[in-house]
């Protein structure tokens, strides 16, 4: 169960309001936390060029006087007039549209609404989204929230006389499948992408394929609009949704959604309420999240830049951090637990010691978990413990002074630079990004090759990198929004950003990119390059990449990131995202072609990457000249 201290926000949909504060007042004893009523009665055209309307006297609509500012800002949504026909080939409706549309927008801005609601109805919506980004662009107003069908009226109406072979179909059978998503697609492109666009996603009775339903989770998605004509009745005779629409509102739920009940009651003994009270039993009974979601909880699509710990010095907070994951260090105790069985058998556990280095040791919980499966293995260690950060060695010569004793020798030192006393048996480290090789694993290791024995075991022993296209106009805004004005526009768009994915869809598999082996064998040289090509299922919209990365500690203990074989209830890394500058518009069934470089030079580390198809894209990041990583 989830936490039932929190209560599902749900709001009513009103077509018709003859007294705005009795309404207002019903609805929220009926549970609901706002209403959506139309800014100007539904029938009220104007006409302002010609027409016998058009000096007509009056208010246009009822006064900001019922309501308090504060009510109107937080408890009313807008909803515009739905007879507007912006992109009408009459011009006089046209253009009457246009003024129209214009002063309810107005309007609203003046009433301080938290957001106006605007039906898309098709893919012909050109003038609409000028209009609308004239609004935009000012700066000031409320979220737009743009209402989109799961499936558009025609398709409905056919599935409709479809589903009921009692009654002839007349309705030509040859409609073609029209994708409602792209309309949405069209306008938010015509808009710029804008950040105050969100959608209202209106439930069908009949809902669309998997791959079409899961694509939303990568959009801006703010509301579900449940109309009450897709409830059924229980035993009880309470309103329920079909188990598929349930699968969907939970969904959902994991964007932290709003629902909106449009539509008049179709269960009068029940009464309005019955169906908030079934949506909020949804909520309640949702999936709990699991460990990661918990510990990320406020970090959700939150852009970080990558560590740079060889740079750097580490902060005892982001040590800190990383020392919660209770898994990583299990796995990695259990990994030097089967490396000792196997250097030392039985029959010389208690004549042989082996040197174990803790490279990058930081405040110590490898050298802890190292000593640990020494005991448990009943084996026999000497454990150097290295660590460049002046700061962490504080900790760690505390440690060993009320913990570890003589068996641990601290090394304040650059393991690349380091003159070992002696050469190492293991070799165990945690240097590993979310991209795996992303904060030089391989240059820190490749340094320690000069104090491994020759059949010394590291653990980690291989680890892979792992590239999936994705789609999330949420992550692209917030790179668009990054300024900096040492920076060129496009530096923000050649840098990768660890972050927790959340409003984003993987549009295939992520596939291996890079592979790294330690101890390297033979002359090492970690430039890397590769292509990788994905088969895109249904239209979407490219907005960059998501970087995980899959570990083998030793013999089969592996850690992993990568969503098919994520390490359960490990936390310590968040996917990368490497951005693209402008979105690609895929189809389904097309080729996505991505090539990827890991460049090295003498101070520095750097990624190159470009989509070659279905369209080609400047190579992002050349020569490093946006962002790098520091040897």
């Amino acid at each position: 169960m989830a936490d039932n201290t929190q209560r599902v926000s749900c709001g009513r949909d009103l077509t018709s309001v003859p007294d705005l504060s009795s309404d207002l007042e019903n609805s929220m004893k009926a549970g609901f936390d706002f209403i959506c009523i139309p800014l100007v009665h539904p029938r009220y055209q104007r006409e302002f060029s010609d027409g016998s309307a058009k000096d007509r006297k009056g208010p246009v609509t009822r006064s900001d006087f019922l309501l308090n500012c504060n009510d109107w800002s937080t408890l009313v949504v807008g909803k515009v007039s739905p007879w507007l026909q912006l992109d009408s080939c009459h011009e006089v409706i046209r253009r009457n549209s246009e003024k129209a549309l214009r002063q309810e927008l107005m309007f609203s801005c003046h009433l301080a609404l938290p957001s106006i609601l605007i039906h898309l109805k098709n893919g012909n919506c050109v003038n609409l989204a000028r209009v609308v980004n004239e609004h935009l662009i000012s700066g000031s107003g409320p979220q737009y929230w743009i209402v989109v069908p799961m499936k558009s009226a025609e398709e409905e109406c056919l599935s409709t006389f479809e589903s009921n072979p009692a009654e002839p179909c007349t309705i030509e059978k040859q409609v073609q499948h029209e994708d409602t998503w792209k309309w949405w697609n069209k306008f938010r492109t015509l808009c710029g992408s804008s950040k105050k666009l969100g959608v209202v996603l209106e439930l069908s009775a009949d809902l669309p394929s998997d791959l079409e339903i899961d694509r939303w989770t990568g959009e801006p998605v703010k509301v579900l609009m449940l109309s009450t004509k897709i409830f059924l009745t229980n035993k009880k005779g309470f309103p329920v949704l079909s188990r598929a629409h349930q699968l969907v509102v939970k969904q959902f739920f994991k964007l932290d959604v709003q629902l909106v009940l449009t539509g008049k009651v179709r269960h009068e003994d029940k009464g309005i309420k019955s169906y908030q009270l079934y949506l909020d039993h949804l909520f309640q009974t949702r999936d709990p999240p699991d460990n990661i979601s918990q510990f990320a909880k406020g970090y959700e699509d939150f852009l970080q830049c990558p560590l740079q710990p060889l740079m750097d010095n580490l902060e005892s907070q982001t040590y800190e951090v990383f020392e919660k994951d209770p898994i990583k260090y299990s796995l990695y105790q259990q990994a030097v637990y089967f490396a000792l069985l196997d250097k030392v058998p039985e029959t010389e556990s208690q004549t042989q010691t082996i040197v174990l280095m803790v490279l990058g040791a930081g405040r110590g919980p490898l050298v802890t978990a190292s000593l640990r499966a020494a005991s448990v293995a009943h084996r026999n260690i000497r454990v150097y413990a290295v660590e460049k950060n002046p700061n962490a060695v504080i900790t760690l010569e505390n440690m060993k002074l009320d913990s570890w004793g003589d068996q641990v020798t601290i090394v304040s030192c650059d393991m690349r630079y380091w003159n070992a006393p002696e050469k190492a048996d293991i070799i165990v480290s945690e240097l590993l990004g979310s991209f795996g090789d992303n904060e030089l694993s391989p240059e820190c290791l490749d340094g320690a090759m000069n104090f491994l024995k020759e059949d010394s075991i590291s653990i980690p022993s291989k680890y892979s990198s792992y590239l999936a296209p994705l789609q999330s106009s949420k992550l692209w805004n917030e790179v668009r929004l990054c300024r900096d004005k040492e920076k060129p526009l496009e530096a923000h768009f050649e840098t990768p950003y660890v972050v927790r994915l959340h409003n984003s869809k993987l549009l295939d598999e992520p596939k291996r990119l890079f592979t790294f082996e330690h101890p390297a064998k033979g002359v090492t040289d970690n430039n890397r390059y590769a292509s990788l090509e994905f088969d895109i299922g249904v239209d979407s919209v490219l907005h960059g990449f998501g970087g995980y990365f899959h570990c083998t500690l030793y013999r089969d203990i592996s850690l992993s990131i990568v969503p098919s074989s994520h390490t359960p209830g490990m936390f310590s890394w968040f996917p990368i995202y490497f951005p693209i500058q402008d979105p690609i518009y895929l189809r389904g069934g097309e080729k996505l072609v991505v090539h990827f470089w890991r460049a090295c030079s003498s101070k520095s580390v750097w990624y190159e990457w470009c989509v070659a198809e279905p369209v080609a894209q400047p190579i992002h990041n050349p020569k490093g000249r946006s962002y790098t990583i520091g040897l």
